[in-house]
């Protein structure tokens, strides 16, 4: 102990020498409490040294010391004394040192402290306000602003007592009418706790709104900054409690957004655009003329833009009223002289457009339920479009790099919110995108946003409004792709692939001849796509633009087709490009041109064939789209001795361990199937039972399912002989007509009779002849009492896929077949008959509908079986679903309440807008109802049942569901008060809390 105590003094004594070499940050977390303390102590009689050296390096260590202290539980003893120990100390240093350096020290260590550790120094909290506060009438501005700062590290930790005396403080002082400056300290003071306390403030608004407004009128720039920086913290933290004051502070910020005093704005310059493009360097001398260094007015308008943007970004309520008083406000700002102040204005417009993309989404949170509200959001923001674009037209030309790159943004926001807005714009659009890329001086990322923009412009627009721009719009573009810095060529690319859809668009009679401009685009890719020394974005652009520009205009490049597809072969033997170059093969492949792919199919099949083995999934789902497209479209030209190597690579793929491998794996074998009867016998025996593993899979439904109903209707269509219908039947049903006693002790799932039934029908569907016997042969197994349980089940419900095809008619020997099995002993039968006679009213509604309805009414013993049968005919019912969520019985809120869950968590599209009426019946369901708990004497105890505890726990877990889906349509305080009221509830209520709070 005295040695580790000799090293530490040493380590001590050396801050007063000139030797800096040693580190102290590691000694923290080695050495023990004690140690620690005597370092802190010597750190902090050291801050208050006459050196400044020393002072300097002292403070240096005790930052160190903190950042280093412990967070986990086990260091919390060592960290509580150190902080104490510290906190003491440096609140003595403030109030009795005069040397502003040891305060501001000081202020800075408390900042960290407070930041990093608040919760270790609650019972200093107090104490740390009481010396904090005077500091903020010191005549140090830079006192004052450290001030400032470590009150706002004190606030998120603080009591709600103490954030009262703090915030009524500082009204008292502004009450008192204090100098301007300490009136800017006061207020920027107000928006940093506001900003850092959240919600507390918001009880304070009422008296804190009306002095703040009042100050917006004292002459001082910086003072109305700081107001205005005050509202927009207000506005983000208490949106709900700022609702009284919106009005107010919305009129306030358009009157002080235009706040500019030195200069004079023309009226006409809009309007003579063209004089002004030509005299762009004069206009920039005026500019240069009418600024001040002195002038701090621009400071102003840009704190009240970013206060409109915070009303924007908040309010979705308002939005509609937005359009009508801020949006013209903000284009009219378009003109603003400073060019940061600009960049907000082009923020706040892009931010206005990105609400209204939320608002106007089917998806939306918001309570514009009423289409016709949507409808009016979209139709305000097109009529504001010419407005916007003449406003950018001039900006988008302007040699100011920061106001070219908002606009861009802003253009971006408006192609994504109403896609197609800007068709009838494009012309005006064309010269400022050029600039951008032609311009020299333009930085590189400039050039990026205008690809990209132009990129999104061309995904939104339609090509006719593109087509007679084309050549305007290919040189500079071609020029990207010839740029050094590959980001540029990259986006380049994607452009030109985007422009090739122009030219020729799929599926769209053509009036546009791309002839002119094939070569030129064509050479420019080939350029990149044979360069080998090149980044691998820009590799995997050029395979993929090169694949767009055959596949869209392959027919004017007959003679180079082939050297494009020799470059893609190669590049599908490399492992860096392979992906890129299977997924552009398909493309090919898939195109209404049909590019002669003959010369490279055999090469490019083994190549293929040989991905299906690499344990990379991507790899594997895009070799066998590619595969299927081949086989699709260019059976012609590929041998089926070539696709053998494939076809042995299916049969590991077909497995329930993946299942959307194995259903595009059986969509080839689908194509194959019908391309290549004859490889049919020969994959049979290898492919078959792993397709019927799958089916007899539980796991198996959806997209994979149907895949196999359509390969099964397939292979009986090929009538190839080993794999008729009858075999592939008595496959599909063997499983299932084994006793259940059977030796291998197998049991059939029950997802899988549902499965198999899908697949009978498929297969008599496909073979209409076989239908009556094989219906006979299923009505013979329901009557056979001798047949084992699930036959029974399994031939039921194949009478009910088969009858929901329409292919029973009204048969008489089937309805008295159900109804017979109505009568079985076995559950599993009886629900395997309900299930059957619904499906077959599917098919044939007018002989069944009124049977069934009829035995319904006629036997009340089989009610229940006859209404699941109509379940199955009834696709959906609307029903008033809030009735339920307040009926009397405990069980139905409970079961109602499930219901939401599921729907909050898998659907959340159906109750977003129900959220505002459905809430209140949800938080009432979360309280202790004491009507509901009751005690039950068992013996000589007494043991407390809570009837209430289920729904309870039914409401906490939807309002688990809710955060993850739906969390903008809530109100996070309100929220939040019924958590904090569940964590006094039942342990298991209080776990369900403890996780919404994670």
């Amino acid at each position: 102990m005295s040695s580790v105590s000799y090293h530490i003094s040493n380590l001590l004594e050396k801050m007063t020498s000139t030797d800096k070499d040693f580190s102290l940050a590691p000694l923290v977390s080695k050495v023990k409490e004690p140690q620690v303390e005597t370092m802190v102590d010597v750190l902090c009689s050291n801050m208050t040294s006459d050196k400044e050296q020393l002072r300097d390096i002292s403070s240096m260590g005790l930052k160190t010391v903190i950042a280093e202290l412990p967070l986990t539980s086990s260091g919390v003893t060592l960290t509580g004394s150190v902080c104490k120990k510290i906190t003491s100390q440096l609140i003595g240093a403030m109030g009795k040192h005069d040397d502003v350096s040891v305060q501001l020290e000081a202020l800075d260590i408390l900042s960290d402290m407070l930041g990093r550790l608040s919760g270790a120094l609650v019972s200093f909290h107090s104490s740390l306000l009481s010396s904090l506060l005077p500091q903020l009438t010191s005549p140090r501005m830079a006192v004052r602003k450290r001030s400032i700062l470590a009150l706002g590290h004190l606030v998120p930790c603080c009591s709600s007592a103490l954030f009262s005396q703090l915030t009524e403080h500082l009204m008292k002082e502004l009450a008192k009418g204090p100098p301007t400056s300490m009136t800017r300290t006061y207020i920027q003071c107000l928006a940093t706790i506001s900003r850092q306390g959240g919600h507390r403030v918001g009880e304070h608004l009422e008296k804190l709104i009306p002095m703040v407004v009042k100050f917006t009128g004292v002459e001082d720039d910086e003072l109305r900054e700081y107001c205005f920086q005050a509202f927009e913290a207000f506005i983000r933290r208490c949106p709900k409690e700022m609702s009284p004051h919106i009005a107010t502070v919305t009129q306030l910020c358009l009157k002080f957004m235009t706040f500019d005093p030195n200069y004079n704005y023309d009226d006409n310059e809009e309007e003579d655009e063209d004089r002004m493009d030509i005299d762009d360097e004069l206009e920039e001398g005026s500019d240069d003329e009418y600024s001040d260094d002195d002038d701090m007015s621009w400071k102003v308008r840009r704190s009240s833009i970013k206060c409109l943007e915070a009303l924007i970004s908040t309010r979705l309520d308002l939005l509609l009223s937005f359009y009508s008083s801020i949006c013209p406000a903000l284009l009219a700002r378009f003109k603003e002289r400073e060019e940061n102040v600009r960049a907000d204005v082009f923020t706040a417009f892009s931010t206005l457009l990105r609400q209204t993309r939320v608002a106007s989404s089917r998806h939306s949170l918001i309570r514009l339920v009423n289409m016709n509200c949507r409808n009016k959001l979209c139709g305000d923001l097109c009529v504001q479009v010419p407005a916007t674009v003449k406003a950018l037209h001039r900006q988008l030309k302007e040699k100011s790099i920061k106001s070219r790159q908002g606009c861009f943004c802003l253009l971006t926001e408006l192609a994504h919110t109403v896609p197609g807005a800007l068709e009838e714009h494009i012309p005006a659009l064309i010269p400022g995108i050029v600039f951008s890329l032609t311009d020299k001086s333009t930085l590189s990322t400039m050039r990026i946003d205008a690809l990209s923009f132009f990129n999104v412009l061309l995904l939104s627009h339609p090509p006719q409004a593109f087509q007679p721009h084309m050549q305007v719009l290919l040189p500079p573009v071609i020029a990207c792709i010839e740029d050094t810095f590959y980001k540029i060529t990259s986006e380049a690319l994607l452009v030109i692939q985007h422009l090739v859809k122009v030219m020729r668009p799929q599926g769209q009679a053509g009036g546009f001849d791309p002839k002119p401009f094939v070569k030129e685009v064509f050479s420019v890719t080939m350029k990149r796509l044979k360069a080998t020394d090149i980044d691998q974005e820009v590799k995997e652009r050029a395979i993929s633009c090169m694949g767009h520009i055959v596949c869209h205009l392959g027919d004017h490049l007959r003679a180079e087709v082939q050297a494009v597809l020799a470059i893609f072969l190669e590049r599908l033997k490399n492992e860096i490009t392979r992906l890129t170059a299977v997924r552009t093969i398909s493309l090919i492949a898939a195109s209404p041109l049909k590019i002669d792919m003959s010369p490279i199919l055999q090469e490019a099949l083994s190549v293929l064939g040989s991905f299906l083995r690499k344990n990379q999934r991507a790899l594997k789902l895009g070799t066998l789209a590619c595969l299927t497209a081949l086989v699709t479209h260019h059976a012609a030209s590929i041998k089926p001795a070539a696709l053998e190597p494939v076809l042995s690579e299916l049969p590991t793929l077909v497995d329930e361990s993946d299942m959307h491998v194995s259903q595009v794996s059986i969509t080839l074998l689908t194509g194959t199937a019908k391309a290549y009867p004859s490889t049919l016998a020969k994959i049979s025996s290898s492919v078959l039972p792993g397709v019927f593993r799958l089916i007899h899979s539980p796991l198996l439904q959806g997209s994979t399912l149907e895949a196999i109903l359509e390969y099964l209707q397939a292979l009986v269509l090929s009538k190839t002989s080993n794999l008729s219908y009858s075999q592939l039947l008595k496959s599909l049903m063997e499983p299932f007509h084994r006793s259940q006693s059977s030796a291998d002790g197998s049991i059939v799932h029950r997802q899988s009779y549902h499965s198999v039934a899908r697949c009978v029908a498929a297969l008599s569907s496909a073979s209409p002849k076989e239908t009556p016997g094989t219906v006979a042969g299923f009505i013979q197994q329901v009557k056979n009492p001798g047949s084992p349980e699930s036959a029974r089940v399994l031939a039921l419900l194949c009478l009910g896929e088969v009858g929901r095809k329409g292919s029973l008619g009204g048969s008489k020997e089937v309805q008295g077949v159900i109804l017979e099995a109505f009568s079985s002993t076995s559950e599993e039968v009886k629900t395997a008959a309900s299930c059957a006679l619904g499906s077959m009213a599917v098919g044939c509604l007018s002989d069944y509908l009124p049977f069934l309805l009829k035995e319904i009414s006629a036997q009340p013993r089989r009610q229940y079986l006859l209404l699941h049968s109509l379940k199955e005919v009834i696709r959906c019912v609307e029903c008033d679903f809030l009735k339920t969520l307040q009926d009397e019985d405990i069980n139905v809120r409970r079961i109602a309440l499930v219901m939401f869950n599921s729907a909050a968590h898998n659907k959340p599209s159906l109750i977003r807008g129900l959220l505002g009426r459905v809430l209140p019946h949800l938080y009432k369901e979360t309280q202790i109802r004491k009507d509901l708990i009751r005690e039950v004497e068992m013996g000589p105890f007494k043991h407390t049942v809570d009837d209430g505890l289920d729904v309870r726990k039914a409401a906490f877990e939807c309002m688990y569901s809710l955060l993850d889906s739906c969390l903008e349509g809530l109100d996070i305080l309100q929220f939040l008060d019924h958590v904090e009221e569940g964590l006094k509830d039942h342990y298991d209520i209080r776990f369900c809390r403890l996780n919404i709070s994670c």
